[in-house]
């Protein structure tokens, strides 16, 4: 249990100093590949996210969909990705070569689809190297760039609002 609560402390640090030292993209790009992070403990149907991802008219070659669990008996071959708290150590040391993967890939956008208080997921949002991070509103908006106010059962009205948003940034 101490160890448990220092490693969630270390992380914490790390996301402090990843949240100071973020850079913000403002070029003129348009959003080609994607990237999504999920609590799969608020939402669980994955076939939303491929939905969202055909709505914005990315390419499923260049989308990337990962999820996160509070359980740790999870089955990871369920479908693309699934993480659990067994995938991240201490100081941001990520035990999973795909999560790895995942954080260090250069996303055009990543969309932070949780609202649950969570070091590790809120660590995968802050280590992304993604150009324009879209997320639904949490305690902490330094983590993303466009937050959009909905509940997370409510993908349509988060989509609908997104794709209004990307059309004025001239992302779509």
């Amino acid at each position: 249990m101490i160890f448990k609560r220092l490693k969630e402390r270390s992380n914490k640090k790390y996301i402090e100093k990843r949240l100071k030292n973020r850079i913000v993209h403002s070029d003129k790009s348009k959003v080609e590949s994607l990237g999504v992070i999920f609590s799969y403990d608020e939402n669980d149907n994955f076939d939303r996210f491929k939905t969202l991802t055909a709505d914005l008219e990315i390419k499923s070659t260049k989308t990337s969909i990962v999820a996160f669990t509070e359980d740790v008996n999870s089955e990871s071959g369920m479908w693309e990705s699934i993480y659990n708290p067994k995938d991240f150590g201490w100081k941001n040391n990520i035990k999973s070569k795909g999560l790895k993967e995942f954080i260090n890939y250069e996303f055009d956008m990543l969309i932070s689809y949780y609202t649950k208080e969570n070091t590790e997921l809120k660590l995968i949002t802050a280590a992304s190297k993604a150009k324009l991070k879209v997320g639904i509103l949490q305690t902490d908006e330094r983590f993303n760039d466009l937050i959009i106010k909905t509940d997370t059962k409510d993908i349509k009205t988060f989509t609908e609002v997104l794709i209004k948003y990307l059309k004025i940034l001239n992302k779509l």
